[in-house]
């Protein structure tokens, strides 16, 4: 009839297209939601269980129980397995659909299997960004929080007092503290050491460091001895005021604290560490990279899980989730063992980070070809 206009093939196409991307999307981020619920749920009732009896031994209030352990318990864990998570997510909600025969529906009114794979991995984006957000400034406070929370009423460990501190504050010049109080900014039994290549120029040892401000630290009686050559100069005094460059507090970090630190802290200070020539920094370098390698994990388990589930095959779901639970389980077993080697300086901090990334994407480009053909 005149004047009425129908829809062409190619609008029909694209509004089905559009369709299908909702209906992939809002199924890939409802099941990892639903799973993430369901799974860390059942953690928290499993870690309370466990340490039940420290709550009530150390009479733990129940507001820090719930909001500084728990509700910091929940994301910090949530983000370490989320590779899990995102496989398993893709996996069911995949061979539910590859079962029903709605894949093979979809590709054969033309939608290729290269399209198909676009609302995944616009899936996968927003997950990345969630947990690149995450990793690198809600965590890093949580974490915080929650490791205090331990040392309180789990583990009734102090933070208050660090020992044998050796660090090298600049090019050059090592710092020693035998003992060294927070709270008062005091040390106690410390020595300053310069050095010109390998040669010791100057060292100074002193009964009590103390720190004032603005790097100014105050040295009790200290004793210098200066060297050239044969030669050694001795002096001594009650009181030496001087420029050290370093805060009482990075006196007190280990690896634990590289996960407390906020994207922006953590490259602070590690180029801190770098201008002063410190070589022990492997533990910060290496969460430096994973808080990048590990939100690119949303990819490769995403075409890992669609490429091993959109298949209908013989045991259907359940033998698909079995691949997946153990195919994520090897790579986070890989990330955490790779991991090790850096810290303990066998191998560098971005090649021990990004391997597992490198070897788990070779399979699941094979994978793909494979399937896509």
């Amino acid at each position: 009839m005149e004047g009425r206009h129908y829809p062409t093939i190619d609008a029909t196409i694209i509004t089905m297209i559009k369709r299908i991307d909702r209906y992939i999307i809002g199924k890939f981020l409802g099941t990892f939601f639903f799973s993430i619920v369901l799974i860390m749920s059942i953690a928290v009732v499993f870690d309370l269980t466990e340490k039940m009896d420290d709550f009530f031994e150390n009479q733990a209030p129940l507001r820090e129980i719930v909001f500084d352990y728990y509700f910091n318990f929940v994301p910090y864990f949530m983000n370490m397995f989320s590779p899990l998570f995102i496989f398993i997510s893709v996996i069911f909600f995949t061979s539910k659909i590859a079962g029903n025969s709605e894949i093979i529906a979809i590709l054969a009114s033309g939608v290729s299997y290269h399209r198909l794979m676009l609302p995944y991995f616009i899936s996968a984006l927003l997950l990345f960004v969630l947990s690149f957000w995450m990793t690198g400034y809600v965590i890093p406070p949580a974490s915080e929080k929650m490791l205090t929370f331990q040392d309180k009423y789990i583990q009734r460990f102090s933070r208050e007092n660090a020992r044998n501190i050796q660090m090298e504050v600049e090019p050059g010049t090592i710092l020693y503290i035998e003992s060294f109080q927070k709270r008062t900014n005091m040390g106690y039994r410390a020595s300053l050491e310069h050095f010109d290549g390998k040669k010791l120029v100057t060292r100074i040892t002193a009964d009590r460091i103390h720190y004032d401000s603005a790097y100014n630290w105050h040295l009790d009686k200290y004793v210098r001895r200066d060297f050239d050559g044969m030669y050694e100069t001795l002096s001594r005094g009650n009181r030496l005021d001087t420029i050290i460059p370093i805060l009482p507090k990075e006196l007190f970090y280990t690896a634990e604290n590289a996960q407390m630190m906020s994207n922006p802290e953590l490259k602070e200070y590690i180029e801190t560490q770098r201008k002063r020539g410190s070589g022990n920094i492997q533990a910060f370098e290496t969460e430096w990279w994973k808080r990048w390698a590990s939100p690119i994990g949303a990819f490769i388990m995403t075409l890992l899980g669609v490429t091993l589930s959109s298949k209908k095959v013989r045991g259907g779901m359940g033998k698909n989730l079995g691949i997946g639970i153990t195919l994520s389980a090897l790579y986070i077993l890989f990330s955490t063992v790779s991991t090790t080697f850096s810290v303990n300086g066998v191998m560098s901090p971005f090649m021990s980070v990004w391997i597992p990334n490198f070897v788990f994407l070779a399979i699941g480009a094979l994978l793909y070809i494979r399937v896509s053909r």
